[in-house]
C-alpha cells in the first residue's frame, strides 16, 4: 500500500462530513482535490469506499469499516503529537532521577523544588540508590539523570562534575590531636560498604599510602554513618557537606588530620547514545545556573 496520511486526512474528513464539498472546504483544498484523493485510495485499497447520490456521498460498508479505522488513529497521532508538544513545553511529562540518599536530601530536593515551580506539570520520580547502581539504572534506561560520586568512568554516559565534596572523619568526642593516616587506620572505624564507589574511592586512596582500612562497622547510607558515630560506636568517614547537621550542633566533631583527604566531586550522568528529555535539559540548566 501507498497511500500517504494526508489522504487519510482527507478521507477521514470527508467520511465525516460526507458532503466532498464541506470537507474541500475544511481543509483549504478544492473539491477537485478531494475527489481525486477518495479516487485514488479507492484504486489503492481495490474497494469503493462512498456512494454517490444526490445528496452527497454515503459510506459503503468498507467505507464505514476504513472510516472508524482512520478515525481513531488520527485521534491518537494527534493525541500523541499534543503530548509531544507539551513535554517539549514542560506543561507535562516525566523526569526520574537517580541520587543517593543523602545527596538527595541535601542538596537536590532545592533544586526540585524550584523545578517544580517553573514546571509544576512535570512529574517527578527519585530513585535512590548507591552510585554504581545508579550508574546501571542509566545504563538500562530506566532514569533520564544520575548523580553519582566521581571517579567513575564508563564510555557509554556523558559524565559532567558538578559539586566538590570532603571526605572527613567524625568523632561524638571532641580532639585537638591532629592524626596521620597512620594512626587513624588504627582506630574502630565505621565505613560504607564495600559496593559503594565512596567506599572504593577510600581503600585505593589507603592503598596507594601502603594501608589497609579495617573497618569494625559496615553500612549501607551515609546517615547511618552519622547515627553510628553518635552513638560513639567509632569514628565514623563521611561527607562534610552532608554532615553540616550534626557538625554545626556539636552532635559530632571533624578529626584533624595532618594531611586532608583529596577534594572529590559529585557529578551528573545520562546516557551518551540517548537525547536528554525537554525536562532532563531544563533540570541541569537550573543546576548549573547555581554551580
Amino acid at each position: 500500500m501507498n497511500i500517504k496520511l494526508e489522504q487519510y486526512k482527507i478521507f477521514n474528513e470527508a467520511a465525516t462530513t460526507l458532503s466532498f464539498s464541506t470537507a474541500a472546504r475544511n481543509l483549504f483544498i478544492s473539491q477537485s482535490a478531494v475527489s481525486q484523493t477518495i479516487s485514488s485510495i479507492e484504486k489503492e485499497l481495490q474497494t469503493q469506499l462512498f456512494v454517490r447520490n444526490s445528496k452527497g456521498v454515503s459510506l459503503t460498508k468498507e467505507g464505514k469499516l476504513l472510516h472508524q479505522q482512520i478515525d481513531q488513529a488520527l485521534f491518537l497521532i494527534t493525541e500523541a503529537e499534543n503530548q509531544l508538544s507539551n513535554y517539549h513545553d514542560l506543561k507535562d511529562g516525566q523526569l526520574v532521577i537517580g541520587a543517593g540518599d543523602s545527596f538527595s536530601e541535601y542538596f537536590l530536593t532545592d533544586y526540585i523544588v524550584k523545578f517544580k515551580q517553573l514546571y509544576p506539570g512535570v512529574k517527578i520520580k527519585v530513585i535512590n540508590r548507591t552510585s554504581l547502581e545508579t550508574r546501571e539504572l542509566l545504563k538500562s534506561d530506566q532514569i533520564d539523570i544520575g548523580f553519582l560520586n566521581l571517579p567513575i568512568k564508563d564510555d557509554s554516559l556523558i559524565i559532567k562534575e558538578c559539586f566538590q565534596v570532603h571526605d572527613i572523619f567524625v568523632s561524638k568526642n571532641k580532639d585537638e590531636y591532629y592524626y596521620t593516616f597512620e594512626e587513624i587506620v588504627k582506630k574502630p572505624l565505621i565505613l560504607l560498604e564495600k559496593s559503594s564507589n565512596t567506599r572504593n574511592y577510600l581503600d585505593n586512596f589507603f592503598a596507594k599510602k601502603g594501608l589497609l582500612l579495617k573497618p569494625t562497622i559496615e553500612l549501607g547510607a551515609h546517615n547511618l554513618l552519622l547515627d553510628f558515630a553518635r552513638a560513639n560506636l567509632g569514628i565514623s568517614c563521611v561527607i562534610r557537606e552532608f554532615s553540616k547537621n550534626s557538625l554545626n550542633s556539636n552532635e559530632l566533631y571533624e578529626i584533624k588530620l595532618k594531611e586532608a583527604l583529596p577534594v572529590r566531586s559529585i557529578g551528573y550522568a545520562y546516557p551518551k547514545r540517548r537525547t536528554k528529555s525537554a525536562a532532563a535539559n531544563k533540570f541541569i540548566e537550573l543546576i548549573e545556573e547555581e554551580i
